[in-house]
């Protein structure tokens, strides 16, 4: 640093010229000076000061990145908890957030800032370097998440009451479009599994009216539409692929699920898994399992089963169950660590005090942990070294080394749910 401001501003003049400038070095025997201009030493101190006040605040945790944060939801309290994950710690608090009761999140590019979608329609927008809301707005009477799209400008609300979806700036949450959710029924319907996909689209499926539509993004202003009818009674959620080409609807009003290629829309949808959830009692909706949930790996995608305690296996290749791996009881998420190795699985009440640990290669359950009542939630950090864990009913987040199962840091948090790391940005579907 030294040696290049040297070389920027210090200059070798004649003798002649010594009467305009300050010595800095002695005059040489060849006759000339090392010399600097009075203008040139205040952009000189003005440089190595603000050099100085960045070591400075960057030494005293001023400055920090993103990619190791999160939030987590606090669902009894409408607030959140800001941490990170290279030293396990908290570092602020949001509050008055809302209903959080269903909440999910999602992050800006750049990470820096997260939108919290409310279970009463609030949609707001907090920035995890200042630990502060930025703006909330109250969009709707009921919703049930949201997504950001392909290039981080619009963030999209899909809604139980009145139903539809709503896009807004990511910016500044200024509304640009309002897509009703009327189908061919020419009923209202609440928008479930609302996810953003290559080519700038949001895709997400109409309850109350049995299809899927797509909605195209290219201009904000007017959405492009295109819809799928008929494609199975009910579907209750959705998930899309890692890679974004498949989208999968989970029908609530019959057996089996609905796929739909997004490489090809024009084939239509698909029905796969007619036998997803067949001799089963149906149960309500907040015990069904969380599609989202869904753990690909490789040409596999290991699915929690209906009112089963059981974990399906499925090829992906011809989206045919292959094997069925019994569990503690009936599953709700079902993750796999970033490196597919091993499959994590969490279960509905009153068995929701354990998890077990699922191997790829083996198809079976190698080991049955016991954190606590109430593990709502998984999150595995970048790389997969370790697994952070809501344990509601303990009011407490516990970390977890995925090679050892050993907890390594517990944390408070007031009746903790969902957890969100802003690695997220920059997955699909997430």
């Amino acid at each position: 640093m030294k040696n290049l401001l040297k070389k920027l501003l210090l200059r070798r003049v004649d003798k002649r010229q010594r009467i305009h400038l300050n010595y800095i070095e002695p005059i040489s025997n060849g006759g000339c000076a090392t010399l600097i201009h009075p203008t040139l030493m205040i952009w000189l101190t003005i440089a190595v000061l603000l050099w100085g006040f960045q070591s400075f605040a960057a030494e005293n945790g001023e400055l920090r990145g993103t990619g190791d944060m999160g939030v987590i939801i606090e669902r009894a309290t409408g607030s959140v908890r800001i941490v990170e994950h290279s030293g396990n710690t908290q570092l602020g608090h949001i509050k008055d957030l809302g209903d959080l009761s269903h909440a999910s999140i999602v992050f800006s590019r750049d990470e820096r800032y997260a939108y919290v979608f409310g279970r009463d329609g609030g949609l707001s927008k907090i920035d995890i370097l200042e630990n502060r809301t930025v703006k909330r707005v109250l969009q709707s009477g009921n919703s049930i998440g949201g997504a950001i799209s392909q290039d981080g400008k619009w963030v999209a609300v899909s809604n139980y009451e009145p139903g539809g979806v709503k896009i807004f700036s990511a910016d500044t949450l200024e509304l640009v479009a309002d897509i009703p959710a009327i189908g061919t029924n020419g009923q209202l319907s609440k928008v479930i599994g609302l996810v953003d996909a290559p080519r700038h689209r949001f895709v997400f499926a109409l309850y109350d009216a049995d299809e899927i539509w797509i909605a195209d993004m290219r201009d904000p202003q007017n959405p492009e539409i295109q819809k799928f009818a008929d494609i199975g009674h009910q579907p209750y959620d959705a998930l899309i692929s890692p890679d974004g080409r498949y989208y999968i609807a989970g029908l609530f009003g019959e057996d089996g699920m609905a796929l739909l290629d997004l490489w090809h829309p024009e084939k239509g949808t698909k029905r796969i898994l007619s036998g997803y959830g067949k001799g089963e009692q149906k149960l309500p909706v907040f015990k069904m399992p969380h599609l989202e949930g869904w753990a690909i790996a490789g040409n596999r995608a290991f699915v929690p089963a209906v009112g089963r305690h059981s974990v399906l296996v499925i090829d992906t290749q011809s989206w045919q169950q292959i094997d069925e791996i019994p569990t503690h009881s009936q599953p709700v998420f079902v993750m796999a660590q970033p490196d597919n190795r091993q499959v994590w699985v969490n279960f509905a009440f009153p068995d929701n005090d354990t998890v077990q640990i699922i191997d790829v290669e083996q198809q079976a359950v190698i080991k049955t942990l016991t954190p606590g009542k109430g593990v709502l939630h998984m999150e595995f950090t970048p790389r997969g070294e370790h697994v952070w864990m809501s344990v509601r009913d303990m009011d407490r987040i516990d970390v977890v080394d995925t090679e050892s199962f050993e907890i390594i840091k517990q944390l408070p948090a007031e009746k903790p749910s969902g957890i969100f790391f802003s690695s997220r940005a920059h997955e699909i579907g997430l």
